[in-house]
């Protein structure tokens, strides 16, 4: 991999920053844009205007709606979309001639239909091509913004990972390196669900405590959850984890948590929905959480409750009453999936 090259797939906040980061490091990023209009604005504007306005991107930077523009003599390829598209996009990907290219994947979520992490999609899509994946705390406008930050690549391959951290690194953005794939991608999942809970629980003005105690016991069920499908307890205890949950629990541009605020509101999930283009991935992600929980036997009450809330019309404060009438039970807890089952 050369600084030369880079594609941007996803024209939403996240893409965006990334290549605003991009340019800060002297590359001239190409961004693929699903909508011709937006793609349009951007090129117009220089900067997009429906989902990180008033950023400027860098020079030389391109957006585009054609994918095999954008893909022409990519040595990496991020891609930035949101996880209900991610296989759709990887497939018009590997349509327009991607193959054999790095891919790092800055997705957070997992597949609707079969609970699949982003990493298993592009094996599945791009088999010829090494895949990484970028998690951590990080507003997409406080990256934009260049504020400090620090987030994770992970990789199975470690040198993989390195060669991304040279690549991609700058002085307000960090990078550290982890080879646990499943943990990164698990926790930069789950923690969305965990922001709809405490959303709810601000909104529902139960306090501070109660917010500190969703947070802990969030990272539990990411834990457990994790652990059961082959990822490393300690992965839960850094940016992928404890750092990312607690940004988007408390984090004010957290469209997760904003979300579940409008819902202890009293506002329905399409409303809620429909007032921002953000997409807010907690409310699939809990769905293909409890498929993945069913599969491994590893009980996880708040994904239960929030998926309760969102989906089967249960009130916010009949969901708290549930969570708060759970049995007694000790804190510690076995991390295997055989001794967890059916435990929690």
């Amino acid at each position: 991999m050369t600084a030369r090259g880079i594609a941007v797939i996803g024209g939403g906040s996240w893409g965006s920053a990334l290549a605003v980061h991009l340019g800060r490091l002297g590359r001239s990023p190409r961004l693929w844009v699903r909508d011709p209009e937006l793609a349009g604005l951007i090129r117009s504007r220089g900067e997009n205007p429906w989902y990180l306005p008033g950023v400027r991107l860098p020079p030389g930077f391109l957006a585009t709606a054609d994918m095999a523009e954008a893909l022409e003599n990519a040595e990496l390829v991020i891609v930035a979309v949101p996880s209900h598209v991610f296989d759709a996009v990887m497939e018009a990907a590997a349509r327009a001639g991607l193959k054999g290219t790095a891919i790092l994947s800055a997705t957070k979520g997992l597949e609707p239909e079969r609970a699949r992490r982003m990493s298993e999609l592009v094996a599945q899509r791009c088999p010829d091509s090494p895949c990484a994946v970028l998690s951590g705390p990080t507003f997409a406008r406080e990256v934009a913004l260049a504020r400090p930050t620090a987030a994770v690549v992970a990789c199975s391959d470690p040198e993989i990972s390195r060669q991304l951290q040279r690549q991609l690194s700058a002085r307000e953005f960090r990078l550290y390196t982890n080879r646990d794939v499943v943990g990164v991608e698990i926790g930069g999942a789950l923690k969305n669900v965990m922001a709809i809970a405490t959303g709810i629980s601000d909104g529902l003005g139960l306090g501070e405590n109660a917010r500190a105690a969703l947070i802990t016991r969030g990272l539990a069920e990411g834990t457990r959850l994790g652990v059961a499908l082959g990822a490393s307890p300690a992965t839960f205890a850094g940016l992928a984890g404890i750092g990312d949950l607690v940004l988007t629990c408390t984090g004010s541009l957290s469209r997760n948590r904003a979300l579940g605020l409008a819902l202890a509101g009293g506002k329905t999930l399409d409303q809620a929905r429909g007032a921002t283009r953000m997409v807010a991935e907690g409310v699939r992600t809990s769905l293909s959480a409890m498929a993945l929980a069913r599969r491994t036997g590893v009980a996880l009450p708040i994904c239960q409750e929030v998926g309760a809330v969102l989906f089967e019309g249960k009130t916010p404060s009949h969901a708290l009453a549930s969570l708060l009438q759970r049995e007694f039970r000790a804190e510690e807890e076995p991390l295997s999936a055989t001794t967890a089952a059916g435990r929690r």
